[in-house]
C-alpha cells in the first residue's frame, strides 16, 4: 500500500501526529504492534490518564539540550489539549501540583482521539511488526507483517524501553541508529529507587510508611510523597528525584519539610521536658519512623537532657536525613525512558532528522522526558502535533 505518512507506534505522540497529518489532506496509516491503540494512556493515572499539566513548561523537562523542547511546547500548549477535551465533552479535574485527569476514565482519551483520527481518515493498522525499513530517493519502504508499505514521509513514535509488559522494545532506537543517528544512552525515570544490604535492612520493615517530604540531588528537589516498601523507597518525590540520580550520587530528605524541627523540639522540651524525644517526634512523623531515626542515629533520652546544640544537629538531620539508594526498579516499572534520538540531529520545529529527509522521531524515543504529572503526555501531544503540521 502507498501512503503519503506511515507512522510507526498507535501511542499518544502518534495519535496526535496522524491526526494533525490526516486533517492536512495526507493519507496517513498508523501501525501498532500491539492489538489495540494507547495502552499506556488507558493504564496511566490509575486508569483515569493524567492528560496533561496546567503548568507544563520547558523546565519541566530533561534532555542534554534544554531548549530542544520549547519550540513545540509552545505551538501546541497543555490550553490546546485542554480544548480539545473539552470538545469532546469529557468531564476532567485537577488533583494536585496542576495535574489534570479524567473524571470517568482514561478510555475516553483514547476514545476522544480514535474518534478524530476516523474524522481525519487515519488508517489504522494493529498487530503490525515491521520487520525492515528501506529508503531511496523518494520514499520508504517497510516490510511489514500486514504486507509492504511505501510512503513518502515515516515517523517513529514507538516510545522508549519503559514498562516491557505494555509491549515496549528497542525498534525506535534501533531504527535511528540504521539511519545514522546518535542515540544518547537511556535508563529509567520517574522510577523506585532500591536499597540492599545494611540499608535495606534498616528500612524495609516500615514497607507501606507514608510521609510528605521533600527529595533533593544534583541540585534539583521535589516537595511530595515518600512511600517505604519492601525493596526501597518509592512514592512521587522519589520518582521525581530519580531521574536526577545515578548510582553514587548524594540523596538527601528532608522529613519535615513543613515546619522548622528545630522549633518544634526546642517548644516541646520547654513545655514537656520530661518526655522521650521518639514520643516527641512521633507528634510530626510517623510513630514508626520516629523510633527508627531515634534508633539509627538520634537516641532517645528524655528532651530535657538534650543541650541545644544537640536538638539543632537532630533537626539538621531530620531535614537531610542520608539515603545510599543502590539502584532503581528498572524499565520494569519505570513510567519514562530518560535519553534517546540525539535532539542535535533532528528540528526542533519539525522533529525532522537534519540526516534524512522525511523521517522524523516524536515522544519518548527523543532524548526529552518530562517530570511527572502529566509532563509526558504534554511532550508527546507537543511533539506529534509539531511532526504533524509539516509531514
Amino acid at each position: 500500500m502507498d501512503y503519503d505518512v506511515a507512522i510507526i507506534g498507535a501511542g499518544a505522540a502518534g495519535l496526535m501526529c496522524a491526526i494533525e497529518a490526516g486533517k492536512r489532506g495526507r493519507r496517513v496509516v498508523l501501525l501498532e504492534h500491539a492489538n489495540r491503540v494507547g495502552k499506556k494512556i488507558l493504564m496511566s493515572g490509575g486508569g483515569r490518564c493524567n492528560f496533561t499539566n496546567l503548568y507544563a513548561e520547558p523546565g519541566n523537562y530533561l534532555s542534554a539540550n534544554p531548549h530542544f523542547c520549547k519550540s513545540a511546547l509552545a505551538r501546541y500548549t497543555q490550553w490546546d489539549f485542554i480544548a480539545l477535551v473539552e470538545r469532546h465533552g469529557i468531564a476532567y479535574h485537577e488533583k494536585e501540583l496542576g495535574q489534570l485527569f479524567c473524571d470517568d476514565s482514561s478510555k475516553q482519551i483514547v476514545q476522544m482521539l480514535l474518534a478524530e483520527c476516523a474524522a481525519a481518515n487515519v488508517h489504522i493498522v494493529l498487530d503490525c511488526e515491521v520487520a525492515r525499513v528501506d529508503r531511496d530517493a523518494s520514499s520508504f519502504a517497510l516490510r511489514s507483517s500486514a504486507g509492504p508499505i511505501t510512503a513518502a514521509s515515516l515517523v517513529i513514535a514507538s516510545g522508549g524501553l519503559s514498562i516491557p509488559k505494555m509491549g515496549a522494545t528497542g525498534f525506535g532506537y534501533e531504527l535511528a541508529r540504521q539511519f545514522d543517528h546518535r542515540v544518547l544512552p537511556t535508563r529509567a525515570g520517574l522510577v523506585p529507587l532500591t536499597l540492599s544490604g545494611t540499608h535495606l535492612h534498616h528500612y524495609a520493615d516500615l514497607s507501606g510508611l507514608a510521609l510528605p517530604i521533600e527529595s533533593r540531588c544534583n541540585g534539583e528537589r521535589f516537595k511530595a510523597g515518600l512511600l517505604f516498601t519492601h525493596r526501597g523507597l518509592s512514592g512521587p518525590s522519589i520518582l521525581q528525584i530519580s531521574s536526577y540520580w545515578q548510582p553514587g550520587d548524594e540523596l538527601l530528605l528532608d522529613l519535615l519539610p513543613q515546619r522548622a524541627a528545630f522549633d518544634f523540639l526546642t517548644e516541646q522540651q520547654q513545655t514537656r521536658p520530661a518526655i522521650e524525644l521518639k514520643t516527641a517526634l512521633a507528634e510530626v512523623l510517623p510513630k514508626r519512623l520516629a523510633q527508627r531515626l531515634c534508633e539509627l542515629a538520634f537516641g532517645n533520652l528524655p528532651l530535657r537532657q538534650y543541650r541545644a546544640a544537640q536538638l539543632r544537629g537532630i533537626a539538621e538531620q531530620i531535614h537531610a536525613w542520608p539515603i545510599v539508594a543502590s539502584g532503581t526498579e528498572g524499565y520494569r516499572t519505570a513510567e519514562v525512558t530518560l535519553g534517546g534520538v540525539d535532539t542535535d540531529e533532528l528540528s526542533s520545529a519539525t522533529m525532522e532528522s537534519r540526516k534524512v529527509p522525511g523521517l522524523y522521531f516524536i515522544g519518548e524515543v527523543v532524548d526529552v522526558s518530562g517530570h511527572l504529572g502529566g509532563f509526558n503526555f504534554q511532550w508527546a501531544w507537543a511533539s506529534g502535533y509539531a511532526a504533524g503540521q509539516v509531514v
